[in-house]
């Protein structure tokens, strides 16, 4: 997670502060309370105080800078009531045992979900997950230096020595070899060492022809600005780009990509399970699920929202609206840990390469 965004930095200050603030009124309040771990700025905050108001309770939101770090967390002992993070890690977190079954009889919003959204496999029943965000990987270019010819080349467009210099990578390790298995043809979920190594090499040769920035955040600004000719984003940040310049534009390689879901769960450690489905019930509300949606410019699981966000604030941005239809195209599974070490040890190599 993803996870993700042109807002995260800004999320975590504004999420530490909303946080200190209701901290500093609990003890003086016998309001129930409800702690919610979210990815950066994953919503619009003014919502929140229309939630407490509407279920006189208190909100704590608290926000992370990846799924690795929430789960760091958790491990540590810290609890919350309401997480939202990607798909692989709920699948983890479900293998675990760390979540408990959503209620869906609670959730009088639901009907508005699209339906082509559930049934994922990190979740296929989706008995513990509410989807919140969704989207897709894929480069994003200048169409003033990039020749659309070149686009036909797919991910090998990034090992294209025309553009040697002027390319973001993300500063993703399974996005990165995402990238590098699907220029291969391979699954992006492999657990094939060969396969993996394959990959490996394909990074290491990118590394050497291209000179890539390896780029977090801080390449929206870049992108904006137009200080290279293409760089791999999430398609929200990228819908968010193209909105502040127009020779901007972005495709998905016919190879393939992660289609990724950021969702809503309920832990094991939560007590306010009532409140916390009105929470989830609220989000799926569509004015609140439009409003989140335009804040944050990452595609909205709720099918009235995101069509009047493709009708206005989005029009005619392709990136906004991921095709769910290609077939080669999949979603980050759970790896073993044996497999987790083997990638972070060859992402270590890749990032000190010279």
């Amino acid at each position: 997670m993803k996870k993700r965004g042109w807002v995260r930095t800004i999320g975590l200050l504004s999420g530490i502060t909303l946080m200190t603030g209701l901290l500093a009124g609990c003890g003086a309040s016998n309001k129930p309370i409800l702690k919610v771990y979210s990815a950066g700025e994953y919503l619009d905050t003014s919502l929140l105080s229309v939630f407490e108001q509407e279920n006189n309770c208190k909100v704590i939101y608290e926000t992370f800078d990846s799924n690795e770090s929430m789960y760091t967390k958790l491990q540590s002992g810290e609890t919350y009531d309401i997480l939202v993070p990607s798909d692989y890690m709920i699948e983890r977190l479900i293998l675990e045992d760390s979540l408990q079954p959503v209620d869906w009889s609670l959730l009088s919003q639901a009907g508005g979900l699209d339906q082509e959204i559930l049934g994922k496999e990190f979740d296929p029943d989706n008995t513990y997950s509410v989807p919140f965000f969704y989207g897709s990987v894929g480069i994003l270019y200048d169409t003033t230096v990039v020749d659309e010819a070149d686009l036909a080349d797919g991910w090998e467009l990034l090992r294209n020595e025309k553009y040697a210099g002027d390319i973001y990578m993300y500063d993703s390790e399974r996005d990165s070899f995402m990238i590098a298995l699907k220029a291969l043809g391979y699954s992006m979920n492999t657990t094939s060492t060969e396969e993996i190594d394959a990959a490996y090499d394909w990074l290491i040769e990118q590394r050497n022809i291209m000179n890539p920035v390896y780029a977090g955040d801080d390449v929206i600004d870049n992108m904006i600005s137009g200080n290279k000719a293409m760089a791999v984003v999430y398609s929200g940040d990228a819908a968010y780009i193209i909105s502040e310049n127009e020779d901007l534009a972005y495709f998905v390689p016919e190879e393939g990509t992660n289609v990724w879901q950021d969702a809503m769960v309920i832990t094991k450690d939560c007590t306010q399970t009532e409140l916390a489905h009105a929470y989830i019930d609220f989000m799926l509300e569509t004015d609140h699920a439009y409003a989140n949606t335009i804040e944050v410019g990452y595609t909205s699981p709720v099918t009235e929202a995101r069509n009047r966000a493709v009708e206005d604030a989005f029009a005619g941005n392709a990136a906004y609206l991921p095709d769910l239809t290609r077939e080669k195209d999949e979603v980050f599974r759970y790896q073993e840990q044996s497999v987790r070490e083997y990638f972070a040890d060859l992402w270590t190599k890749v990032k000190a390469a010279n």
